[in-house]
């Protein structure tokens, strides 16, 4: 390219950038819009030859209609359902996302979010906190100990197979569902694999969710499938927010068929702090006080990973305005 080209980073990432401007500075002007919404990218993105998007928005076919220049959008994360892939592949786009950058600090909060629901840490620290019933375990009581128990993972993909190795480390009897990956898997990995998602509901003491949002698997986890769950498991979500109907769990964990859930993804966020499990979340006379957590899509924090993430994405930038094939396509 001879003319400096314009990179816009959408939304999440601010100053200083020195990460990006380190890849791309001698191509391109990069510019952080820092917006909280979709409606606030207007007239700001229209010349953009590379948009880089993170999570706090979404790229509706509206907004990449008005793209007039673009060639890349970069999904800087995993999951890419917040970016219109039919719409940008009509218009001769490329949407790419960034697979690798968070993989072991999402597997090792699913796993920490895992023992500390199952441990009765979390309930036991709320309540003490609360000055709720007696200083003592028995608050908690039964724990039955993990080793030997079942680790259902919901998605075998990279992250799903960096917490199944994690939790067979911890003596776990690890089981996954995915009818997208090649038989086998699970000779490679020494866990085992199941044909149906009830299969793995029937049994797993431990849910883990690690599968993307697709139509497929919009509310996968809902009032029916949470119903074929053995009583008193657990449930933990640290894909996408869609994935699970939280409103489904919230009734488990209510009837305590559900002994506890952790969340790390809505489907809105921040959430309204009228949204019933939020509501429960934060009532302390609520079963859901101390048997739900609830984070702030932070599972994919650490400082290493955000730099992987503005680097690889940035990497993946120079190569488009290099005239190189980009790496990660998903559209």
């Amino acid at each position: 390219m001879n003319h400096r080209a314009k990179v816009v980073i959408t939304d999440f990432i601010t100053g200083p950038l020195e990460h990006e401007r380190r890849i791309l500075g001698d191509l391109a002007d990069i510019i952080a819009l820092d917006a909280k919404s979709e409606s606030e990218l207007a007239g700001r993105i229209e010349d953009a030859d590379i948009v880089m998007v993170y999570h706090y928005l979404g790229l509706s076919a509206a907004t990449i209609a008005r793209l007039t220049k673009c060639k890349l959008i970069v999904r800087c994360g995993v999951g890419f359902d917040n970016v219109d892939r039919e719409a940008a592949r009509a218009r001769g786009i490329t949407v790419a996302n960034i697979p690798d950058y968070g993989t072991e600090d999402v597997a090792d909060s699913a796993i920490g979010m895992m023992l500390t629901l199952t441990r009765g840490i979390h309930s036991l620290n709320t309540r003490l906190q609360n000055a709720q019933g007696d200083w003592s375990y028995t608050q908690v009581a039964p724990v039955l100990r993990l080793r030997g128990r079942v680790f259902g993972v919901i998605g075998i993909g990279r992250i799903g197979t960096a917490a199944a190795l994690r939790a067979k480390a911890l003596g776990m009897d690890v089981v996954y569902y995915d009818p997208h990956v090649p038989q086998g898997r699970d000779k490679s990995l020494g866990i085992r694999s199941v044909e149906t998602l009830d299969e793995l509901l029937a049994q797993a003491h431990v849910v883990s969710a690690h599968c993307p949002l697709t139509s497929e698997t919009k509310h996968l986890l809902n009032r029916d499938t949470i119903a074929k769950m053995r009583p008193g498991s657990f449930l933990v979500n640290t894909s996408r927010g869609g994935v699970v109907d939280v409103l489904a769990v919230l009734d488990a964990i209510t009837s305590g068929h559900l002994r506890g859930a952790a969340i790390d993804v809505l489907e809105t966020e921040p959430p309204s702090p009228d949204h019933p499990l939020i509501k429960a979340w934060r009532d302390p006379n609520h079963p859901a006080h101390d048997r739900i957590i609830i984070n702030p899509h932070a599972a994919f924090y650490s400082e290493e990973g955000l730099i992987d993430m503005r680097v690889k994405g940035s990497q993946n930038c120079r190569r488009v305005l290099l005239g190189q094939p980009p790496f990660n396509v998903v559209n």
